[in-house]
């Protein structure tokens, strides 16, 4: 669902939030910001692959501390990328943010970005750096199975915990995931499975798994939605997307694949061309969505992302990434090879072909 939104109401009405700590819970010593100078301009367009609920969260904070209001059209992850190559002759928007790191890479080989590196990124770990110094990373989510615990309990059956109990018959028609066409979590599902196993046995699973998949949607954000109204018994999400979904009280249980799940380098980048004017504000945003303010603002939007910068505290009940059994992904590899891996996804599962065209 593409929903152009306009975010400047809302922020208005939302400048009087003072921060970002939940409520009931003890302010922990956040970096303190400099006063920042009045905006010379004080507007910002972008497009965000992240979810409808967290984005005003971001953007009202971000208004609060800088002046700048943002308005927002919120994408999935390959819409947003599809839409600034559209546009790339005359860009309408500064900023892409959210969705993962490889949909950078490949926009990055397109000259769709603007190189910018953060001064906030001295506090990430060298591992989610961009070697080649144009996407900033923001957050880390990890690929889990969002189960529905009314189902599996009326059907008294465990819950999956690797890759290969999805293709149990007891789930025929019960999973629900997006297609990797549209959907940056999908497509980091694919290219896990590919780097883990090899790219002819992770096709081989892919087509036994279809046989159990009810739906493919077109955003990587649906399987956890329908999965929490009990449309499905599970779908594959990232880690913050299912997580939310219980947060707000919905029968959902994860499960983390224990022979290995990939994930994601959450990114945010300037477009290479975009509006002139906007261009110290759309650097004063990949600043503070970079910062420990920034991240710790997940705490408030309950996205349950795993901050990128170190010295951000992350919401309680998280796994750390120590706990998990991670494959050794590389997003540079998985950005290099999207198009051709996405192709043969395409080529093979006619069915998953989103329902919905591009703008």
């Amino acid at each position: 669902m593409k929903r152009h939104i306009k975010w400047t109401a809302l922020l208005l009405a939302a400048a009087v939030l003072s921060g970002c700590t939940p409520a009931g819970e003890e302010p922990a010593a956040v970096q303190t910001l400099p006063e920042p100078p009045a905006p010379v301009y004080d507007r910002l367009t972008i497009y965000s692959a992240l979810p409808e609920e967290e984005i005003p969260v971001y953007l009202s904070a971000f208004r609060k501390d800088t002046g700048i209001t943002v308005n927002c059209e919120r994408l999935s992850a390959g819409e947003m990328i599809e839409r600034v190559r559209r546009e790339q002759e005359t860009p309408r928007v500064s900023v892409l943010l959210g969705g993962a790191a490889d949909n950078y890479v490949q926009a990055d080989q397109a000259g769709l970005l603007a190189p910018y590196q953060s001064p906030e990124l001295m506090n990430v770990p060298e591992a989610y750096l961009d070697k080649a110094q144009v996407w900033n990373p923001i957050y880390i989510g990890v690929i889990c199975f969002a189960c529905n615990q009314e189902w599996f309990a009326q059907h008294d059956m465990p819950y999956p915990t690797r890759w290969d109990d999805l293709l149990s018959p007891a789930l025929a028609g019960q999973i629900v995931l997006a297609s990797p066409e549209t959907s940056g979590t999908s497509y980091t599902m694919l290219a896990a499975l590919v780097q883990q196993r090899s790219e002819a046995e992770a096709f081989e699973y892919l087509r036994s798994l279809d046989a159990n998949v009810g739906e493919y949607t077109h955003s990587g954000i649906e399987p956890a939605e329908k999965v929490k109204r009990g449309e499905y018994a599970v779908g594959v999400v990232f880690s913050h997307d299912g997580r939310r979904a219980a947060l707000d009280g919905y029968p959902v249980e994860l499960c983390y694949p224990a022979d290995g799940t990939g994930y994601e380098i959450g990114a945010c980048a300037l477009v290479q061309g975009g509006p002139e004017r906007e261009r110290e504000n759309a650097e004063r945003f990949i600043d503070w969505m970079t910062s420990q303010r920034g991240q710790e603002c997940y705490i408030e939007a309950k996205s349950s992302r795993l901050p990128a910068n170190s010295t951000a505290r992350s919401a309680d009940g998280l796994p750390s990434m120590q706990d998990l059994k991670i494959v050794e992904y590389d997003p540079e590899w998985a950005g290099n090879n999207r198009a051709r891996l996405v192709g043969e996804f395409r080529r093979q599962f006619m069915g998953a072909q989103a329902q919905e065209s591009l703008p």
